[in-house]
Order: structure tokens, then C-alpha cells, then sequence
């Protein structure tokens, strides 16, 4: 149609010129007397922030602030504040007088918190919330740290931590970052109303590291149980998981690695069997292996310290914590990533952090530098099964690591 037109356009221009004029008229604008109807009911969203309170909450929200005493009299079997954390979004119901009539949030991972009005009172339920599931894609490039970078492409954090964990085996995120690296992703995001709820888990990714390339695929175990059965391999089905995490910290600073050192209490030259991880207090430390607790407890200059045995005469030491994971004891099993302990700065410590040791039939050896094997690969009647689910997001990966090297040239 926009073709035709334009033809007939250039017929007539060529033919005779067409005179123009611009005319300006009032319009009559009709103004109703009638009210807005009283029962008008408005609909708005705000997100709840650090420091707020719930009468902060509900005035952004539009509601009149009559409602705050009728929501403290009001017989709430629950209270409305519960699960509701800094960066939630809640949506509300109000009308024109400014009375709520309901209020709605998200809690936890699947939940959703409602609060109705009934007459004069309110009355709160919690119901599986009907998410809707997304895939989405983006990429990065490291300007400074990993954090940093996935704040730019807008990746939650959860998302960069998984990342880290993934490739913890290959990459040491405390000292292998260049600038320049880069990453791409692919993730699950849950929507609730049309609304971002949380972000789930990495279905593939691609670490560039000092022109190293290192990729992910999740492959869900077909015989799992849970939605946290399977694990993650390469494209062509190698396991990416390690014996081993290299660090039982997610990001910290090395403060004193393995080798010979300075004691900074004893002021004398000595061997540091392990390394040093600076990082606040209470951070969680974790088993960097599956293993039994050997010993936990109190000894010495090691303060308090959980001892770890693994398979092959490997033992993993954590030292100096000011506490330890819940429910442990000598003999516990403990899974690779598991909180076992917590950051402090007990024993001989000048300042709150980690001693982390890795023997092998009781002789040290550099947690930063040793051989780390590999689970078991996919084979036989799985793996051609695996590579047929990988390769769309094996497709995706390379289609964002291309764009990212055209932007990077």
C-alpha cells in the first residue's frame, strides 16, 4: 500500500504541482460534571528497600494512611512483613479513597504472600505462586571483576556466583581475572504477574579467560529425583566437576600463599603450608570436597579448625573460623560447596580469615597449583542423548561469544 501510494504521488508531481495551506481550528471540548466513580480501583507497584518499614511501603503504594491503624487492629493470622526482603517487589490494590484491598508479594523461591481486605479487617495467605520460566541470554566483558561485569550486562549475582562455582576447576577467580576476558550466559528467570521474580539456574555459559575458552552445559539427570540432579559438562560430555574446589571461598583476597614466609606473629622466616584467604568475618567456608569430618574443634594456633578426609589419603584443613556449619560433628559427611564453617580470626591471627590447607598422606601440598581430577564422563547410550540437548545452547553460546569478539575488534 505504501508503494502504490507512493507512486501515485510521483504521478502527480510530475503531472502538476499540488498547492498546500495549513488550517488551525479550535475543537469544542466537552467537560463532564459527573464524578469519578467512587469504586475506581488503581493498581501500583513499588520495591521494598533496605531500611524501609511497612508504613513507608504502603504510602508509596497510594495508600491512605487511615489504613495503617486498621492493619494494626486487624486480627492477621501472619504477619505481612514476612518474607519480605530488600529488593521485592510488591504490587497493590487500592481504590479512590485510598483503602487497600489487597497487597501481593512473592516470599522464598515459589510462594506468594497476599493480603485481602475483608470488610473492616485483613487477612493474609500464602499459595504456590503460578510462575512463568524464561531463558534468558547475555554477555560481558571484564573491565575489573566479575561482579563488576555482570552489574554492566545486568546478571544477577546469583547468576555471577554460579558462574564462579561452574568453573571454579579451571579458572581461580581470585588471581586468573585479566581485563578483557569475557563471558556469555544462558539462565533461567521466573516471572510472577508479568513481573521478574527470581533468577534460577545457568543452563550454559562460556568463560574467556586469558584466551583460554571454557564452557558449561547443565544436563539434568534423567534418573534424578529433585531439580538439583545433574551436574554440568563440557560439549563434547566431559564432567566439568572437580574432585576439588580451588578455593573454599567464593571471592576473597589471597593474603599469604603456600611457601616460605614471614610469620607475622613470630617475625621469623617459616613454611606456610597452606594459604591464606583475607575475608570478613562470618563469611561461609566450604567443603571444597566430598568427604567425613575427621576433626572439629579447637587446636592451638589453629583455632578453631575442621579437619576433612577425602579418598586417596587427601585431608583438606580450615583454620581459624569463629564457628562451624550447623550439626557437625566427627564423622559427619559433608558434600562438595557445603557451609562447614565461617570466617574469624581465632588462634594465631592477626586479622579475621582463612587458613586453608591440602595434604596428601599427610604431606602439604599448594591447593593452587596441584592436579585436580575430574568425575567420571558421559559414555555409552548418554552421550549421544546429551549432545543432542547441548547443541542448541552450544549454538547460542557461540552466536554471543561471536558478537562479543566483533564488539571487542
Amino acid at each position: 500500500m505504501v508503494g502504490i501510494v507512493t507512486a501515485f504521488g510521483t504521478v502527480q508531481d510530475a503531472e502538476a504541482p499540488v498547492s498546500q495551506r495549513a488550517m488551525i481550528e479550535p475543537l469544542p471540548i466537552s467537560i463532564s460534571s459527573e464524578p469519578v466513580p467512587a469504586s475506581g480501583e488503581f493498581w501500583s507497584e513499588e520495591r521494598f528497600s533496605r531500611g524501609d518499614t511497612f508504613a513507608a511501603l504502603l504510602t508509596r503504594l497510594g495508600v491512605n494512611s487511615s489504613d495503617f491503624d486498621v492493619l494494626r487492629r486487624s486480627s492477621l493470622r501472619q504477619s505481612p512483613l514476612r518474607g519480605l526482603y530488600p529488593g521485592t517487589t510488591v504490587q497493590a490494590r487500592v481504590n479512590s479513597d485510598g483503602e487497600l484491598q489487597s497487597l501481593w508479594y512473592v516470599v522464598g523461591r515459589d510462594r506468594v504472600m497476599t493480603l485481602n481486605r475483608e470488610g473492616n479487617d485483613f487477612r493474609t495467605t500464602e499459595d504456590a505462586a503460578q510462575l512463568t520460566r524464561r531463558e534468558i541470554v547475555k554477555s560481558g566483558v571484564i573491565r575489573s571483576s566479575l561482579y563488576a561485569a555482570t552489574d554492566a550486562a545486568d546478571v544477577p549475582d546469583s547468576v555471577a556466583n554460579q558462574m564462579a562455582d561452574i568453573f571454579a576447576g579451571d579458572v581461580d577467580f581470585h588471581r586468573d581475572l585479566r581485563r578483557g576476558d569475557r563471558f556469555s550466559v544462558v539462565y533461567e528467570t521466573y516471572y510472577f504477574n508479568g513481573r521478574e521474580s527470581r533468577s534460577g539456574r545457568v543452563l550454559a555459559a562460556e568463560f574467556v579467560n586469558q584466551s583460554r575458552t571454557f564452557r558449561a552445559v547443565w544436563y539434568p539427570d534423567p534418573e534424578g529425583t529433585t531439580e538439583k540432579d545433574g551436574s554440568y559438562f563440557t560439549p563434547d560430555g566431559k564432567n566439568l566437576r572437580k574432585a576439588f574446589l580451588r578455593s573454599p571461598l567464593e571471592f576473597s583476597r589471597i593474603s599469604s600463599g603456600f611457601g616460605l614466609r614471614m610469620h607475622p606473629i613470630q617475625q621469623r622466616w617459616r613454611a606456610h603450608t597452606g594459604v591464606d584467604y583475607a575475608a570478613p568475618h562470618g563469611t561461609g567456608v566450604r567443603a571444597t570436597g566430598d568427604g567425613v569430618i575427621d576433626s572439629i574443634g579447637s587446636q592451638g594456633g589453629y583455632g578453631n579448625v575442621v579437619v576433612v578426609r577425602h579418598n586417596n589419603g587427601i585431608t583438606t584443613w580450615f583454620a581459624h573460623l569463629s564457628g562451624f556449619g550447623r550439626g557437625l560433628q566427627r564423622g559427619s559427611r559433608v558434600s562438595q560447596g557445603d557451609v562447614i564453617g565461617y570466617v574469624g580470626q581465632t588462634g594465631w591471627a592477626t586479622g579475621p580469615h582463612l587458613h586453608y590447607e591440602f595434604r596428601v598422606n599427610d604431606q602439604f601440598r599448594n591447593p593452587l597449583t596441584i592436579a585436580l581430577p575430574a568425575s567420571k564422563p558421559l559414555s555409552g547410550e548418554t552421550l549421544p542423548v546429551f549432545l543432542a540437548y547441548a547443541q542448541p545452547y552450544v549454538a547460542r553460546i557461540e552466536l554471543l561469544g561471536n558478537s562479543n569478539i566483533a564488539l571487542l575488534d
